[in-house]
């Protein structure tokens, strides 16, 4: 099967093109700059140069595809905003797929899209999955709400260097998902008729507080974390700051999401229905304390290498010194 990706780049895309590869797809990836995508080709991808915001540049890339996973979004340091990638963006992409005659279009959402509609991204997330379901596609929608490759950047590597792990209100907790394996479902989406027009969450087996990853950290790297408290007023002013200057704008949408995350409701759902149709074990999904466990792991043994290694070099910088004979 001819396979279209797009947001190949990303944390969830690019695992998504590892799988798709590993299984035999012949995948072709939808990219803005061939150069930065290039290790995409080295594992064995087509690239093609285009643009969502730009709908000319669509339609070649979707020559001869039969299938399209869409795991396209903005990112906050982006010249593009939210609006014009998550939904301009994804309705250039569905007209284009309705045209070319694609056969299966998987689409990466996220959960809860329809409960906050002040929030852009779940707003523009919640109109994109409903364009799609009536544009006449044979579609699946799939609904994550975090990756576990995130904490490293929040809680792990805070921790390990003595920084502030910033925490902010009564965190929701959150179902962490692997980015491996939320790709396992996207591909699998494509060759199972169950999933065909209907939308599934795809979380982690739990949802876990803040503080709960924080102690976790803790007990892993065996140090102690420095702890600030953001106020949700504080980040509330931020971004209507941040909404005074256009180059601004996508970096204040993606701190709305803050609402989402700051409500102390939990991010998560029900998979024991999803695992059975997707024909996929739930104990073959990384946990979260797994994950961490396995990060610290080999963070801990390198830095032990290199103290040795430092320590090794000292003593023969000793050895070779000269001292002055009186």
């Amino acid at each position: 099967m001819n396979l279209l990706i797009v947001g190949a780049t990303g944390t969830l895309g690019r695992q998504i093109t590892r799988r798709a590869l590993d299984e035999g797809y012949q995948v072709r990836c939808l990219v803005r700059s061939v150069k930065k995508a290039g290790f995409l080709k080295e594992w064995g991808a087509e690239l093609v140069q285009g643009d969502l915001c730009v709908p000319e540049t669509l339609p070649p890339a979707l020559k001869d595809v039969e299938a399209v996973i869409d795991a396209a979004t903005a990112r906050a340091t982006d010249s593009l905003n939210v609006k014009q990638v998550d939904w301009e963006g994804n309705v250039n992409l569905i007209q284009a797929a309705k045209a070319a005659n694609v056969k299966r279009f998987v689409f990466v959402s996220i959960l809860d899209a329809e409960k906050y509609p002040d929030v852009p991204l779940m707003e523009v997330k919640r109109c994109a999955e409903l364009f799609l379901a009536e544009s006449g596609l044979n579609y699946t929608i799939l609904r994550p709400c975090g990756f576990l490759q995130g904490l490293i950047g929040q809680y792990a590597i805070p921790v390990l260097e003595g920084q502030s792990v910033w925490v902010m209100g009564d965190t929701s907790p959150t179902a962490y998902m692997d980015t491996q394996d939320v790709a396992k479902f996207a591909v699998r989406s494509l060759t199972v008729p169950e999933t065909e027009n209907k939308t599934f969450p795809v979380v982690g087996s739990r949802a876990w507080g803040a503080y709960e990853i924080i102690r976790l950290c803790e007990r892993l790297s065996g140090r102690e974390a420095k702890i600030s408290r953001m106020p949700i007023g504080l980040m509330r002013s931020v971004r209507r700051i941040t909404r005074f200057f256009q180059w601004t704008w996508n970096i204040s949408d993606r701190l709305a999401f803050a609402e989402v995350v700051s409500t102390g409701k939990p991010l998560t759902a029900p998979m024991e229905d999803v695992y059975q149709v997707f024909g996929l074990d739930p104990n073959e999904t990384t946990t979260l304390e797994a994950y961490l466990q396995d990060y610290f792991s080999r963070i801990l043994k390198k830095l032990k290498e290199l103290d040795y290694e430092k320590s090794k070099g000292k003593k023969k910088s000793d050895k070779k010194r000269t001292y002055p004979r009186f």
